[in-house]
């Protein structure tokens, strides 16, 4: 019998606020993956709500039932990112048609910077196909209901930093 080779992906993005249909694909790729590494950009250009360390606390927590899952942060190149974890494989959600696109490109340009990467493409559980972290920051933010899009804790941050901003 052949020798198992262990496979691990990694998830990136920049999960601000993580969502649940963040957590739905994470569930869906841990079963595929012996090792799931959510890889939280730093992302500094896209200006976020939440700070990396507070990002990186969220997704910890709200992920921590999944035993081979580890939530890092990183900054600079996917590419070189996957190197350092000897990774081949990216995950991406795709929610809708109109995601296809962007996402066709991602993957396209981190073939041609590296060969040996392959883009997984997991979608969501119906629910969640309409979620999108942007949209519930926004929602949020006009006080509208998103406890249906984010598990309690995130829910709560997210209050205590709008909270927070209204009495700034």
């Amino acid at each position: 019998m052949g020798e198992y080779l262990k496979m691990n992906a990694i998830y990136p993005g920049s999960f601000d606020p993580i969502t649940n249909g963040h957590i739905d694909l994470a569930e869906r790729a841990s079963k595929l993956f012996d090792e799931v590494i959510v890889a939280i950009a730093e992302s500094p250009a896209k200006e976020p709500f939440f700070s990396l360390a507070e990002r990186l606390t969220l997704a910890g927590n709200v992920l921590s039932h999944i035993n081979n899952i580890e939530v890092r942060g990183f900054s600079g190149l996917l590419i070189d990112y996957m190197r350092k974890n000897n990774s081949r494989v990216v995950i991406r959600g795709l929610r809708a048609v109109t995601d296809f696109e962007y996402e066709f490109q991602l993957a396209a340009m981190n073939r041609q910077l590296d060969s040996e990467i392959e883009t997984v493409f997991l979608t969501p559980a119906e629910n969640y196909t309409f979620v999108s972290a942007t949209l519930v920051k926004e929602i949020a933010s006009l006080g509208g209901d998103v406890s249906k899009f984010v598990h309690p804790e995130v829910l709560g941050a997210l209050q205590q930093k709008l909270n927070t901003a209204d009495t700034a």
